[in-house]
């Protein structure tokens, strides 16, 4: 049975120019788990017409998955949050290099590498009871050592992301030994065991549970945000703290993400990451999540993050943070913070 001349020619082009036939489709494995994300893709696709498949899962599953797809993987991007986490994407082989100068010039190159890219940032700041705690006395990380705060330190696992990359920009700064000694001495001033997230360390510190602690600053937004009246009280309660200004700056973490080598949409993947340094993208981040964005001189508008201020953000590389993870753990494990 003879084919119709059009379906033939069809045929024809798509093997002759493949790319055509790919780029209106993007699969995306994402462990970004906010709603606000979504105004984000729908505007990715409204102006390119490709449109995103997306699985969410936890950064463990989603990579454990990419790994047993191997070569069939229909995944094109593998979004996440912490550079530990895209680091360990990056050491299991998964991303391509992407050449881009779009990304080289929009993105600083402290907060990108040649696989993987940050397009958001958030700083780990000090929050601190005003009735129990003085602010001149946590100005810097290495405070929360003091034993003038016994008793008073709330905290998440030492295990989390976000405590291993504060610990291993103090290693990369300060060294192994100044490290474990912050550790030691964190540990010693504990008013409880470690648990929960930063929003549960904010609520401790301002129930008088404890008399400070480490948040993520999209958390502390969040909470000023909040229009629950209880929320609302207890903002009024706590102070928040840029650590570190007068030496290496607040420590700052990412979020990210980068294209698989597997990636059957290629140049669509390349398209939706340049999309995200855009400045449509970077402004979702900064009024949608609390984050700020990765491009330099973007205007937000975020009543929330306004009201903390500017500050001086450590820039050390991302890189970094993650080439430190391993000796962050044994020194949080050598130290008892669980």
């Amino acid at each position: 049975m003879k084919q119709p001349l059009s379906l033939i020619a069809a045929a024809l082009l798509a093997l002759i120019n493949p790319a055509q036939a790919e780029e209106k489709i993007l699969n995306l494995y994402s462990a970004r788990h906010y709603q606000t994300d979504e105004a984000l893709y729908a505007n990715f696709t409204q102006q390119t017409g490709i449109k995103i498949n997306r699985i969410e899962g936890k950064e463990d599953e989603l990579l454990e998955r990419i790994k047993n797809e191997g070569s069939n993987s229909p995944a094109d991007i593998f979004l996440t949050v912490d550079a530990a986490r895209l680091a360990k994407a990056h050491e299991l082989g998964i991303f391509a290099n992407v050449t881009s100068k779009v990304l080289d010039s929009r993105l600083p190159a402290h907060l990108r590498t040649e696989d993987w890219f940050s397009f958001s940032t958030r700083a780990r700041v000090i929050v601190y009871n005003k009735t129990g705690v003085k602010a001149e006395d946590v100005q810097n990380y290495e405070d929360l050592a003091n034993p003038k705060l016994k008793g008073k330190l709330c905290s998440r696992s030492g295990s989390h992301p976000y405590n291993l990359s504060l610990m291993a920009s103090i290693i990369a700064h300060q060294g192994e030994a100044k490290a474990e000694e912050l550790a030691r001495g964190m540990v010693a001033n504990f008013a409880r065991t470690p648990k929960g997230g930063d929003t549960d360390q904010i609520k401790a510190v301002a129930a008088g549970e404890c008399g400070v602690a480490l948040s993520n600053t999209y958390y502390v937004a969040r909470m000023l945000r909040s229009t629950k009246p209880e929320e609302q009280k207890a903002m009024e309660k706590i102070g928040v703290i840029w650590p570190n200004q007068s030496t290496t700056g607040t420590h700052i973490n990412v979020s990210g993400g980068g294209m698989l080598k597997t990636a059957p949409h290629k140049e669509a993947a390349v398209k939706f990451l340049e999309y995200l340094a855009s400045d449509a993208a970077q402004r979702y981040f900064a009024d949608g999540n609390n984050e700020w964005p990765a491009v330099d001189g973007i205007k937000v508008s975020n009543p929330a993050l306004d009201s903390l201020g500017k500050f001086k953000a450590d820039k050390l590389p991302v890189k970094n943070l993650a080439m430190y993870q391993t000796k962050a753990q044994m020194i949080f494990d050598r130290a008892g913070f669980k």
